[in-house]
């Protein structure tokens, strides 16, 4: 019984290590903003910006996927849960493309002028 608590403790150092890990990419990301990922643009959006998405949902995975126990669940429940959230996030990342190319295009071709 020790061992498996042995190994549990393992799995839960690394899971911590790699997030801590990544979240030091990030504030490191946030500060330095290197030029090259900033001002380059895909779909809309530069570089830096995806790089924090992908790395966001890589920490809510592993976050899931070992605190909260989701690896030891039935397949049903889980795919039940990743699905919707998948589709949320989707969801959420295309209604923030499209109202913000909005939002940009309204102010680049009008005489409204940017104050913020």
């Amino acid at each position: 019984m020790a061992h498996a608590h042995e190994s549990n403790a393992k799995r839960i150092w690394f899971v911590f290590g790699l997030l801590s890990i990544v979240t030091i990419v990030e504030v490191a990301l946030g500060i330095i903003k290197p030029a090259a990922l900033h001002n380059n643009n895909f779909l809309s959006m530069n570089l830096l910006n995806w790089i924090f998405i992908i790395l966001t949902i890589v920490k809510a995975y592993y976050i899931v996927w070992a605190f909260m126990h989701m690896e030891g669940e039935r397949a049903s429940l889980r795919w039940s849960v990743v699905a919707s959230v998948i589709f949320l996030v989707l969801y959420l990342i295309f209604i923030l493309l499209v109202e913000a190319d909005y939002i940009y295009e309204v102010f680049r071709t009008s005489t409204i002028k940017w104050n913020f």
